[in-house]
């Protein structure tokens, strides 16, 4: 009978851990020295790892993409599991640090100090929370129920994050949404003031007007020592290079493009099959099953099999 030899369990941390220690620290770099670190959202993992192919620094764990594949609005409707597992699948397949955004926190202070642990070994390097009340209705929404909670439940809720991790390294960015609320200036100012006291690592700085305005202004008027972090959805004339010259912003997320892109690009391959009655108009311009079979991973699996196959 063959013997089968067991390795003794690793000690310290085991090689997951040791990964998103280094995924956590490259944020963590590119926050401390000042370099623009570049977000692209995903819904799932195929996205994200086309978003590391694009050259993306990282990736955003979009709930507002996650909820629309799912079709349900962006209200706090799928259960944290959902979001949690989808968080873990994507850190499991890119190489770049996830940013996960948890909402409002999925509850309170003490709903927020246990999710925390729970997103790290998922593999998140960091987690955005914003400001509202749960159960939430999307920033973007034209007329919709933005309510906010009291500045010290919320600075409650960011210190519990920021106790609950285990890893230092790990980022928690506090999302401001007095300007989506219509609240002005001089309380988003407030409040992102009262949640870098708190302990949040950077202040997400959130508009829906139409230009760039509202945000330089409030980018002008900053003078905290935490940066700052945009997600110019409603103002796309906003570049890098005009982000990055303001000299106080650390993170630019892209919130809801690869969802939008899918929408954009499913919708349109599917009308023109039932306008052609058939596949023959489309599938050149698609890209070829090889290439959806090698963004699978295959030549990964290949390996495997070579190697303990027997």
């Amino acid at each position: 009978m063959q013997c089968i030899s067991r390795r003794p369990p690793r000690s310290g941390l085991t090689s997951g851990a040791a990964v998103n220690t280094n995924k956590n620290q490259t944020l963590r770099q590119a926050l401390a020295q000042g370099r623009l670190f570049t977000a692209m959202a995903a819904h799932n993992p195929m996205a994200a790892r086309l978003a590391q192919e694009a050259g993306f620094d990282g990736i955003w764990g979009s709930g507002f993409e996650l909820s629309a594949s799912h079709a349900v609005p962006d209200a706090s409707i799928l259960p944290m599991g959902t979001h949690l597992e989808m968080m873990r699948a994507i850190a499991a397949t890119v190489d770049t640090p996830l940013i996960a955004d948890i909402d409002t926190g999925f509850g309170n202070a003490v709903t927020v100090n246990y999710i925390i642990p729970q997103y790290e070994a998922a593999g998140a390097s960091a987690v955005v929370m914003e400001d509202k009340t749960f159960p939430k209705d999307t920033s973007l929404r034209a007329d919709g129920r933005q309510e906010l909670v009291r500045i010290e439940e919320f600075q409650g809720k960011i210190e519990a994050a920021a106790q609950a991790r285990r890893d230092p390294g790990f980022v928690v960015i506090a999302r401001v949404e007095a300007l989506i609320a219509g609240l002005g200036q001089e309380e988003a100012q407030k409040r992102a003031h009262a949640y870098q006291e708190a302990g949040a690592d950077a202040i997400l700085i959130h508009s829906k007007q139409k230009t760039p305005d509202e945000i330089l202004a409030f980018i002008a008027g900053w003078s905290g020592r935490i940066p700052l972090v945009l997600v110019p959805t409603a103002y796309p004339q906003l570049t890098e290079a005009d982000i990055a010259a303001t000299g106080k912003v650390g993170i630019v997320i892209y919130g809801n493009h690869a969802i939008r892109a899918a929408v954009g690009a499913m919708r349109s391959v599917f009308a023109q099959i039932r306008r052609d009655g058939g596949i023959q108009g489309v599938d050149a311009a698609l890209p070829s099953v090889k290439d959806i079979i090698a963004l699978q991973g295959d030549a990964h699996m290949r390996e495997i099999e070579k190697k303990f196959l027997r």
